[in-house]
């Protein structure tokens, strides 16, 4: 099987339970517990990481972030930097590791990012285009943007509620087979999704994902020194990444996103097609988000993403080509930027076969997406084992 470089495997996996809430914890500590977890799957010391790549939302520092975590870590990397791409920051780390590896700048990198949720999170001052042309006429979060995004694909396409609704549910479905999700025990139906209150017509509070704390955490490495691993290699084969505007009053296209070209794109340097993917992790914010991706996929033409679940036969372990298992972001919770690195872990975890409760049969690829902002920041990326 081809990958997109020989030397990038990802060995070790961390995450921790979501929380609702976190009392005397702060961010810091939760990115070194996640860091000390994927570092023992991985079987590797701390001396053994060269590279270190975080996120920008570490509440103990606002500047000097990568600096502040390594010094916290007592690491000294040879390779660091901070990805800021929303909730496509965890996909976008892995394919930034393996071209530092490839550039001989280091040999493994530790990926982490997480967020506590002790108070309100500061809000920084708005400035781009949102200012003038969103937040005046009330589109000033993302609950509003996407129900932008979502009215504008029931208009164009004639999509029902219940099409929409059908993803939270199944979502929800997938999390009564993960014990660490936060609705774990919680199913709901398309019925009950429908029945939630009306946050931002035409999206319901069940449509949205839930903030919760946590983290996530992989380590890269090279093929070599993977060898001494525990766990099966999961291979990087091709990545995709694509960012079109930041205010959604910007966007090129309100029923198609930068997903589009970056699937293509990490598709293409795998020499294999989206039909061929035994794993579909989806970045999911809101249900239009996967509705929308399954289109740009070409898993379905624009508008038949309902139609397309049915044929699938829904989104657990068994349908056709299952989408996020673990029961997505809508289903296991958001912590913040690390939901799209929950995506990353459901994949690798599903390639390894040691998916509890949940493990597809032969699953052998998978297909992971991240989104920031509103549908406007994306990566993709295509994982595989030895075949």
């Amino acid at each position: 099987m081809r990958h997109l470089s020989p030397r990038a495997v990802l060995t070790g996996i961390g995450e921790l339970k979501p929380q609702r809430r976190t009392q005397g914890v702060t961010t810091m500590e939760l990115l070194m517990r996640v860091s000390a977890e994927a570092m023992t799957d991985a079987a590797i010391a701390p001396d053994e990481v060269d590279g270190l790549l975080v996120a920008p939302q570490v509440g103990e520092t606002p500047q000097h972030v990568p600096a502040t975590v390594a010094e916290y870590f007592g690491m000294q990397p040879t390779m660091s930097n901070m990805v800021d791409l929303g909730g496509a920051s965890g996909p976008g780390m892995i394919w930034r590791a393996a071209a530092a590896i490839a550039a001989g700048q280091c040999e493994t990198v530790l990926c982490v990012i997480g967020n506590h949720r002790n108070d309100p999170a500061p809000r920084s001052p708005n400035r781009n285009p949102a200012r003038e042309f969103d937040t005046p006429f009330g589109a000033s979060g993302a609950n509003t943007s996407y129900a932008l995004l979502m009215q504008a694909h029931m208009d164009a396409y004639g999509c029902t509620a219940e099409d929409y609704a059908s993803i939270a549910a199944g979502s929800r479905a997938n999390a009564q087979l993960n014990e660490m999700a936060i609705f774990y025990g919680k199913p709901a139906s398309v019925e009950d999704i429908l029945a939630s209150p009306m946050v931002a017509s035409p999206l319901h509070l069940l449509e949205i994902v839930m903030p919760v704390a946590g983290a996530d955490a992989v380590v890269v490495t090279t093929a070599e020194r993977a060898k001494s691993a525990p766990h099966p290699p999961v291979y990087l084969l091709g990545a995709g990444e694509k960012i079109t505007h930041r205010a959604v009053s910007q966007a090129p296209s309100l029923t198609s996103g930068p997903l589009k070209p970056s699937m293509e794109r990490a598709l293409s340097q795998a020499g294999m097609a989206v039909t061929d993917m035994d794993f579909l992790s989806f970045y999911d914010c809101y249900t239009i988000m996967v509705a929308a991706t399954i289109e740009d996929a070409g898993l379905a033409k624009p508008g038949q993403f309902g139609a397309w679940l049915r044929d699938n036969g829904g989104m657990g372990p068994d349908a056709r080509q299952p989408i996020n298992t673990h029961g997505g972001q809508i289903g296991f919770g958001q912590p913040d930027l690390a939901g799209g690195m929950t995506h990353v872990v459901e994949a690798v975890r599903q390639i390894r076969g040691n998916a509890p409760n949940r493990q597809i049969k032969g699953c052998r690829t998978s297909l992971v997406t991240g989104n920031g902002a509103t549908m406007s920041e994306a990566v993709a990326l295509v994982l595989g084992g030895d075949a």
